[in-house]
């Protein structure tokens, strides 16, 4: 009995946040959002980055009020449990050309680690080789750790540099509810299915409540599991998973094939690369995208300048035709398979060649000459 007491004051935290943001992406689902992608980090920074005019790629932009929420849902959690702490310092040039092309992996894929779980709770097959790419990058990663890798500290700054990103959300809600003639909205494709805007804000300020109380990280929970044999951590993304499946399952949602999933594609060589480069660079960052949301809303501006990388990676990657194009079936009913052309494929090789340079320019000097 005490065990089993124990083991739920250890994990009864990171499962309900589990269910809470499984819960979140099924309503989100269900009242407009794409399938599969009732939450999705690097999909919604790319569509903020085209409702700002960063991109124009017509079909993937507005200004998705979930990430806002999160951030500020963070802030509000670590003010409330004096957990709030301004800091930066800690390599923010490597943090944002790290965010960068892990937003490029991600997109490659289709989907950052939380929509990859996400499209595995709807039955989508494809997403296999995505994960079993993030776990490889993760793997990675960890190797790099144990040969004493690190980003270097971060150091106490005025409380207002760790309010930066949340002002940021704050200007961005204004726009979208007093000046949306500023923004530009998509018309047709992803971009268009969305939420109404209060339901998607409250959605995201609940999953930044809950994910920061609990830690929520799934390139920290495969990383603990690999490093430290402690699966704490992971047993969050299971709960999402589980919650999203069911649900699926219920409402008449789950449809297991490798063909015809909402926004993805079925070159599952590119995915297992692309997650692989997110997943290398999540573990190297301290954290997976979502994470990065959650530390930023904490105070961290290292992590502030690795979501601007992040929605630099996107507009880079719709900009010059990196990211992946899900299968279709044309109009005659035949099936066209998506994936990344020659460029998108240039910049995966790219990112691994950029997270081996910083990761033997960030060794220990005895480490960085073997």
């Amino acid at each position: 009995m005490t065990e089993k007491k124990s083991w739920l004051r250890d994990h009864g935290m990171i499962l309900l946040a589990g269910i809470v943001v499984g819960l979140a992406a099924l309503v989100l689902q269900k009242l407009g959002n794409p399938k599969n992608m009732g939450f999705c980090i690097a999909c919604f920074e790319r569509d903020i980055a085209g409702a700002l005019g960063f991109h124009s790629a017509a079909k993937v932009q507005y200004l998705r009020p979930e990430i806002i929420g999160i951030v500020l849902g963070a802030m509000i959690a670590a003010m409330a449990a004096r957990e709030f702490r301004a800091k930066c310092g800690s390599s923010p040039a490597s943090r944002f050309l790290m965010g960068l092309f892990v937003m490029i992996g991600a997109l490659v894929f289709l989907g950052c680690p939380l929509r990859m779980v996400i499209r595995l709770g709807g039955g989508d097959l494809t997403a296999v080789a995505g994960f079993l790419g993030f776990f490889a990058g993760i793997l990675v990663g960890v190797l790099c750790l144990k040969k004493g890798f690190s980003l270097g500290r971060a150091y106490p700054a005025a409380k207002g540099e760790g309010l930066v990103l949340p002002a940021v959300m704050v200007i961005l809600l204004a726009l979208l509810l007093f000046a949306p003639s500023l923004l530009r909205f998509s018309d047709s494709g992803p971009g268009s299915m969305h939420a109404f805007w209060a339901v998607s804000l409250a959605a995201g300020l609940a999953v930044g409540v809950f994910a920061q109380r609990s830690r929520l990280c799934m390139a920290g929970g495969l990383r603990d599991a690999v490093m430290l044999r402690d699966f704490q951590l992971l047993t969050g993304f299971a709960a999402i998973w589980a919650t999203v499946t069911l649900g699926n399952l219920l409402m008449g949602d789950y449809h297991l094939s490798a063909l015809s999933q909402p926004i993805a594609h079925s070159q599952y060589l590119w995915s297992f690369l692309g997650m692989a480069l997110a997943g290398w660079g999540s573990v190297l960052l301290g954290g997976c995208p979502l994470r990065q949301l959650i530390l930023a809303g904490e105070g961290n501006g290292d992590s502030a300048v690795t979501v601007l990388g992040m929605v630099a990676g996107a507009a880079v990657a719709h900009n010059f035709g990196l990211a992946g194009a899900a299968d279709s079936v044309a109009e005659n009913g035949a099936y066209v398979v998506g994936g990344i052309g020659t460029a998108g494929k240039i910049a995966v090789a790219l990112g691994f060649a950029v997270l081996l340079l910083i990761t033997l320019t960030h060794l220990p000097r005895k480490e960085a000459q073997v």
